[in-house]
């Protein structure tokens, strides 16, 4: 078994019409055995920024401490909030310097440009290299299950509701058939004017 799915879990980000969605699972477990139900691997750290770090618990808790540390230092001494592409490079530098003992992390960022409401989203592998997709990115245990329901229920220029019911359906379906995730899964849809989380209440098997 990888260390990356040695916790399990898995975390999916998708683009819509003005707005963009993350989503993960909420099982925390030591490879086969559940040890909570109610672990959020996805963090806010802007008002319209998530950043989603499946992969090792231990690295998780450690990179999003380290982050929010830089996002601060950012934010004092430029004076102003950091921006999706600005989080990008903070998360590639951060990976990247660890490179010969890595952060077993593969994180996925999603948010919107302040200025612009431009959706964007964006996943790396543990070493910190970037992909940004034009509609969706996935990382965890179940990637692959993952990777085909996206590619068969996402469609261009979908509204919030939608993009709920879409990325839902996804996740959903994906770690159902996935040992070492689900357990619950929860939503953040963000738009311009709001960021809304739902909780969805899944198989607890």
């Amino acid at each position: 078994m990888s260390i990356l799915g040695y916790n399990g879990g898995c975390v999916v980000a998708m683009k819509g019409k003005n707005c963009v969605a993350i989503a993960s699972d909420l099982r925390f477990g030591v490879q086969l055995q559940t040890i909570a139900t109610d672990f959020e691997r996805v963090f806010e750290v802007g008002p319209h920024l998530f950043i989603g770090l499946p992969g090792l618990v231990t690295d998780t808790q450690t990179v999003i401490q380290k982050l929010k540390f830089r996002m601060k230092m950012y934010e004092m001494r430029e004076g102003r909030r950091v921006r999706p592409k600005t989080l990008n490079a903070m998360v590639q530098n951060l990976l990247y310097e660890r490179r010969f003992g890595p952060y077993f992390v593969e994180p996925v960022i999603a948010g919107l440009d302040e200025t612009t409401n431009e959706p964007y989203i964006c996943n790396f592998d543990l070493i910190g290299s970037a992909c940004e997709p034009a509609d969706f990115c996935v990382s965890g245990t179940c990637e692959e299950n993952l990777l085909g329901m996206c590619e068969t229920l996402w469609r261009e220029n979908l509204d919030p509701e939608d993009l709920f019911e879409v990325i839902s359906q996804s996740l959903v379906n994906a770690f159902d058939r996935d040992a070492s995730s689900g357990w619950g899964a929860v939503v953040h849809i963000i738009e311009p004017h709001q960021v809304t989380t739902r909780r969805l209440k899944c198989r607890q098997d």
